[in-house]
């Protein structure tokens, strides 16, 4: 890695916590510099504006999720087993530290939608690609036996997602863990009634 890519990772590292509790327009460019260290023009040098840095924020906070979850997923065989990680991963999504500031999709979705075109297509895009692994878990479990093959992945996938979501909002606004007990507990048993 250059100096220069050693420098933009740094400020993307140091930066991604603060847009992902800020968003877009409540992190300014003074929060950059003090994150950081570095100045304002160690920042344009390496990214032609803060919606640049946005943009790389949102895809490093994603990919930490999606690295964590796929470190889960991976070790296990069933798929029933692995739509789990699911709901054990977000019932302590306040105690992880790669979350604690909340999920990006959400955050960015919510900040995003009518005013930051290439941020709400950057949470979009993050959107299907997790709708698109949990219907294929699915499938791939109709397949070997393991899923009822009455289960409809399209709808499953979209209750998964908005349970998930739901519950990150409400435990982030309230910072109480309650409704992610309650959600995570009701989300394991509708993927337990999975089982064929």
């Amino acid at each position: 890695m250059s100096k220069a890519e050693h420098t933009k990772q740094f400020i993307i590292e140091k930066t991604a916590p603060i847009f992902n509790a800020k968003g877009y327009t409540g992190t300014s460019m003074n929060d950059i510099t003090e994150a950081t260290g570095l100045t304002k023009g160690s920042i344009y040098g390496n990214f032609k504006n803060k919606d640049e840095v946005a943009l790389e924020v949102f895809d490093y906070n994603y990919n930490q999720i999606v690295t964590h979850l796929r470190k889960q997923i991976e070790v296990r065989s069933n798929m029933i087993d692995r739509l789990l990680v699911y709901p054990e991963t977000y019932r302590i999504f306040l105690e992880l530290p790669i979350l604690k500031a909340g999920c990006p999709i959400l955050n960015t979705s919510t900040e995003a939608d009518d005013t930051h075109p290439l941020l709400r297509n950057k949470a979009i895009t993050a959107l299907k690609f997790w709708k698109k692994a949990i219907e294929k878990s699915i499938q791939t479990g109709i397949e070997r036996n393991e899923i009822k093959a009455s289960t409809n992945a399209n709808e499953f996938s979209f209750i998964l997602m908005s349970l998930i979501e739901g519950a990150v909002m409400q435990a982030k606004v309230t910072g109480s863990p309650e409704v992610l007990k309650i959600t995570m507990d009701f989300l394991e048993k509708m993927i337990n009634d999975l089982r064929a």
